[in-house]
């Protein structure tokens, strides 16, 4: 190890010098203020960081991770987002009967391992992180009360994802008797030796990525584990967790080569198609805003099959880029959507404000957050202005490029029928005066702000998206794949 290998290391050494200095204060002294603090501290420090390793990058340190500008860029992401959360976990958790502490513990364990699937390059990194990811979030799930629904989604998510796990394991295996390799090295062609332990092996690695993923046929757990899971913890579960297994799959299909295999195209294309119509229609009759973002998420992370679809078929660079553009612009819109839920709920969950009769009437009691959230769902809904349009922009023109048809088609079925149940949400908060009042406790300052800079940040991204795709631009231009 050299000085330019922990340079290029001080995202990850911030954030677990953090979560080290936060145990030993939680030893000494438990406050959820200073809790928080530390947390908040700590991911700065790691954004601070990320400058210092982008100057690095890329480089490969060890034959275990690459640092490179797609690493750096989805850290930022996944600390930003984790930023998020906890600003607007003190209020949720403030009053629970357990100590809260511990809560930012897990959270920044969990942001840990999503910043090192970022960067892995290997299947020893890969399992390493995605289990601190998943280990954290099992006990996340079931914050901050010990009873039903939370222990029931976190118990859910648990047996699911172990069996997701093992799955994606096996697939490793195989993979590992064909090539001789842990890494992600180009995989046999067609007709060379190895080749069924590699179908096998990669047939069992896209089924623990899909369950991950929450891709359809996978998606199951998603609607239950979103409606019993905290809200914070929910918001952090649809984009941290969700965008470091994307991080994974994209940097393994490229870097392994195996989107020249039209089967494995084949596979991803329906895998997109079933997510993006399945995940709308199941979204049309639910009455819980979180089983709605739930189906949403199953939706979106289907369009963004599409750009790996374009990487197959033509330009890499155009759908690595409709790739990262798509998730940043994800996490901005589905991260504002969750603060309004956060900011309206009580601190147990049966005080959560998730049924869409809490949401009645907010225009007229509560103009503010109403307006944020209204501007959210818009933006997943890909209207003009907003981020949320210029992403599903990015992914027409990849779709295009590649002549994906049946993905454009389907993403167009999709966002139709997206839009009813956006629509549906946004005329609920107008349709009475008098419900949306009653029950709901006021907004903190915090929330208030973290609200206005998220929906803020929606319209601006897509009225002014320049700086914004820049920086993916800049990021992939130090991308060592």
């Amino acid at each position: 190890m050299t000085a330019l290998d922990f340079q290029a290391l001080a995202m990850l050494i911030a954030l677990g010098g953090g979560l080290i200095v936060l145990l030993l204060a939680i030893s000494f002294r438990r406050n959820h203020r200073l809790a928080q603090g530390v947390t908040i501290v700590t991911l700065l420090m790691a954004l601070l960081a990320a400058g210092w390793a982008a100057d690095a990058a890329p480089r490969a340190v060890t034959r275990l991770l690459a640092i490179d500008g797609y690493a750096v860029y989805l850290g930022v992401l996944f600390v930003l987002a984790t930023l998020v959360v906890t600003v607007l976990s003190h209020r949720y958790l403030h009053g629970s009967r357990d100590d809260p502490e511990e809560f930012y513990l897990l959270l920044l364990a969990a942001t840990l391992g999503a910043v090192t699937l970022a960067a892995a390059d290997h299947f020893a990194s890969l399992l390493l992180g995605l289990e601190i990811l998943s280990v954290a979030l099992y006990v996340l799930i079931a914050y901050p009360q010990a009873g039903s629904p939370p222990l029931e989604a976190s118990l859910k998510y648990l047996v699911l994802s172990g069996a997701a796990s093992t799955t994606l394991l096996f697939g490793m295996a195989l993979v590992y008797v064909a090539t001789g390799s842990l890494g992600f090295a180009p995989l046999p062609e067609p007709g060379e030796g190895g080749r069924l332990y590699v179908a096998a092996g990669l047939v069992m690695i896209f089924a623990g990525v899909g369950f991950k993923l929450s891709l359809v046929p996978f998606h199951m757990w998603t609607p239950d584990v979103y409606q019993g899971a905290p809200a914070p913890v929910t918001a952090f579960l649809a984009t941290v967790s969700k965008g470091a297994v994307f991080a994974f799959l994209l940097r393994y299909l490229l870097e392994t080569g195996v989107l020249v295999d039209p089967a494995v195209v084949a596979v991803l294309v329906v895998l997109a198609v079933a997510s993006m119509i399945v995940g709308n229609l199941l979204a049309l009759r639910q009455e819980h805003l979180k089983r709605v973002l739930a189906y949403s998420a199953i939706a979106h992370l289907g369009y963004l099959l599409i750009p790996p679809v374009a990487l197959g078929l033509t330009d890499p660079g155009l759908g690595v880029e409709a790739s990262l553009v798509y998730l940043g612009a994800y996490f901005a819109m589905t991260l504002a959507a969750f603060a309004v839920v956060c900011v309206l709920s009580g601190s147990a969950p049966a005080e959560e404000a998730d049924h869409l009769r809490h949401y009645e009437g907010l225009f007229w009691h509560r103009p503010g957050i109403a307006l944020v959230l209204t501007v959210a769902l818009l933006s997943l809904a890909g209207i003009p202005l907003t981020v949320g349009f210029i992403a599903k922009f990015y992914l027409f023109a990849a779709g295009v490029s590649a002549a994906a048809w049946l993905l454009l088609g389907a993403l167009i079925v999709g966002s139709g029928i997206g839009l009813y149940y956006y629509l549906r949400i946004v005329f609920a908060m107008t349709r009475s005066t008098v419900a949306a009042e009653g029950g709901l406790p006021a907004a903190s300052v915090s929330g208030r702000v973290t609200l206005g800079v998220l929906g803020a940040l929606v319209l601006l991204l897509g009225v002014y998206p320049a700086p914004f795709i820049n920086a993916v631009r800049q990021a992939l231009a130090g991308w060592s794949g």
